[in-house]
């Protein structure tokens, strides 16, 4: 079975389907080293319907990424509980949920193609279904024509398009994105958001889009998370009331502002 392509309308208010949902209740998150213990994260809830875009926003060091390595079972809480999908999440399950790294992390002797089937072959799946499903995912991407390319051949953007490819070859309903696009120049920043937002409105996984970009998570949204500094704490729940596609005649709007400056104060506070 291939990539699934939906066509529906942008940001459902809700959907019925549990494939995607994801739920944090009461997560908190406790480092252990050499000099004592480290508060991270204290008392997190929230509930990320199917279909739904939602980032998270913070200052540096206020546990954002540690959430989003536990929701994809890499590491485990401290207190509290997090299902994906109705069901609790103990450890990584690709199949359920895909991940995206700041660091594209491709194997320098693979070609694009051979980096998006490494999780599949991992899985010992038959070598037919591992060249279709990543020359399908490379094509999602943007990438058709470069999946005989070693990653020394491709621009930073192009790297993170094979990083993004690889974490949607399995094809999990939900899609993690730790800063992604955070060692990209403006211009190419811009434009992954645009095929990222493209990618979600064909595919409608669930996605939940670790940033410091605050006018990254307006535009790409839509809801933001708001944590405090560390330990980190959701303070708000901010609902991007904005239609798509977001022109940059709305980027400049007042009402972008607004939620713009909205999100700042509460990290501020």
């Amino acid at each position: 079975m291939g990539l699934k392509a939906v066509v529906s309308s942008p940001s459902p208010a809700f959907s019925t389907d549990e494939s995607g949902a994801v739920e944090v209740t009461n997560v908190g998150h406790v480092y252990e080293t050499a000099s004592g213990t480290t508060e991270a994260l204290t008392d997190i809830s929230f509930r990320v319907e199917t279909g739904r875009f939602i980032s998270i926003v913070g200052p540096s060091g206020c546990g954002k990424s540690s959430l989003l390595m536990m929701i994809a079972g890499l590491v485990q809480p401290t207190r509290g509980t997090i299902t994906a999908g109705g069901r609790p999440l103990v450890q990584p399950d690709p199949t359920r949920i895909g991940v995206v790294f700041q660091d594209a992390s491709l194997y320098p002797w693979l070609t694009a193609r051979s980096n998006v089937e490494f999780p599949l072959s991992l899985r010992h799946v038959d070598h037919k279904i591992r060249r279709e499903r990543a020359e399908e995912a490379l094509d999602l991407v943007g990438l058709a024509g470069f999946a005989d390319k070693h990653p020394h051949e491709l621009s930073g953007g192009m790297k993170q398009r094979v990083a993004l490819a690889r974490g949607l070859v399995q094809d999990p309903p939900i899609l993690l994105m730790d800063e992604p696009f955070a060692a990209l120049d403006e211009q190419t920043r811009l434009t992954m958001g645009d095929e990222v937002l493209r990618i979600w409105e064909r595919t409608r996984k669930t996605i939940i889009f670790v940033t410091h970009g605050l006018s990254e998570a307006i535009h790409l949204s839509d809801e933001v998370l708001v944590l405090t500094s560390r330990p980190g704490k959701l303070v708000d729940r901010v609902s991007v009331d904005l239609p798509r596609p977001r022109s940059f005649e709305v980027m400049g709007g007042r009402r972008f502002e607004e939620l713009r400056e909205r999100i700042w104060q509460r990290i501020r506070s």
